[in-house]
């Protein structure tokens, strides 16, 4: 992202609101806090992976279909996933494109998924959100 986009002290600012969605996503995510999850979001939101899009229209949408993911992460032995890196690869006032790495842990801190993601978070109604997430995880 060219370093004069950066000193846009509006775009600095949609750029933080984006690294601090991430990171309530992380945190809710690692809680098992599903509300909290949904609160980092925008909606409609939209994930990528496997192939496949699987939308999610609103917020209660969203939390009535967690349980699946939920059941999965227990089944593969999830403990917690860590943020290794975050890079902004565009950005303006509304609109935020991160690229990051992921890692998934068992209890024992081992490593058993690492995967890099492409996530946009946008601006609606002043609050910050990610809207759009695609994931390489397998």
């Amino acid at each position: 992202m060219p370093e004069a986009a950066r000193q846009d002290p509006e775009i600095g600012a949609a750029i933080d609101a984006a690294h601090a969605a991430v990171h309530a996503f992380v945190d809710a995510f690692n809680r098992g806090d599903q509300p909290a999850i949904a609160d980092a979001f925008n909606f409609p939101h939209v994930r990528l992976a496997g192939g496949a899009f699987t939308s999610f229209a609103d917020r209660a949408d969203f939390l009535a279909r967690r349980a699946p993911v939920n059941a999965a992460l227990r089944d593969e032995g999830w403990h917690h996933t860590v943020l290794e890196s975050i890079e902004v690869v565009h950005a303006s006032r509304d609109k935020v494109h991160l690229s990051m790495r992921f890692t998934r842990h068992h209890v024992d801190g081992a490593v058993y998924a690492d995967f890099p993601t492409l996530w946009i978070a946008t601006r609606q109604s002043g609050h910050w959100g990610i809207q759009f997430r695609s994931s390489y995880l397998t």
